[in-house]
């Protein structure tokens, strides 16, 4: 199979997940700016997801860009990564319901971290694919983004059941961290003129 193919679909997948969690909101009681003043832990929640779900989109863009093989495997590998963001409209809600309590807040936490090793597995299966003298093998090098998240991942979630907020900051701090694009594989392939 062509990486045309998964990469439509993953982009469609991701398209939904941003359109449920939009449509997740619900506009505010009246027409005031004091009536915006309660749904401002919605919105912050909505743009959190909403970047999370942007940065995988970005970074499977590139991913996919490296990919020379699709094989059975790496198609797995794809759809564990969509499961576990395709939980994330869920999380935000919930996360959202009761943005002070620690369950909600660990398990939105849970996700990310699950949604990071998933993309972490589709590199290897990608890796694998293609050989060990694979582009992607070469451009990823030491990936010190992709070792630090999952330790602030587990960190926030300890952070949930001391307090909420401050695990919900940890999260957003990873967000920070690949809000920068990461360059590793476009210089890659650059390189080698692709």
């Amino acid at each position: 199979m062509g990486k045309g193919r998964l990469e439509a679909f993953s982009d469609g997948v991701l398209a939904i997940i941003i359109t449920i969690m939009v449509l997740e909101m619900r506009p505010p009681e009246g027409a005031s700016l004091d009536a915006l003043r309660p749904l401002l832990t919605t919105l912050l929640s909505y743009v959190l997801s909403f970047i999370y779900v942007g940065i995988y989109w970005n970074n499977h863009h590139h991913l996919l860009q490296a990919c020379r093989k699709v094989t059975g495997s790496v198609l797995w590998a794809n759809l564990h990564l969509l499961f576990w963001l395709s939980l994330l409209p869920f999380a935000t809600h919930w996360m959202d319901d009761y943005n002070n309590q620690p369950l909600p807040t660990a398990l939105y936490g849970c996700i990310l971290l699950a949604a990071a090793v998933a993309y972490w597995i589709l590199q290897r299966r990608i890796v694998a694919a293609d050989g060990r003298n694979s582009q992607l093998q070469h451009a990823l090098g030491g990936d010190w983004k992709g070792k630090l998240s999952p330790v602030l991942y587990i960190t926030g979630i300890g952070l949930s059941f001391v307090q909420a907020h401050l695990a919900q900051v940890m999260y957003a701090l990873v967000a920070l961290l690949w809000l920068i694009p990461d360059r590793r594989i476009e210089r890659e392939l650059g390189q080698s003129g692709e």
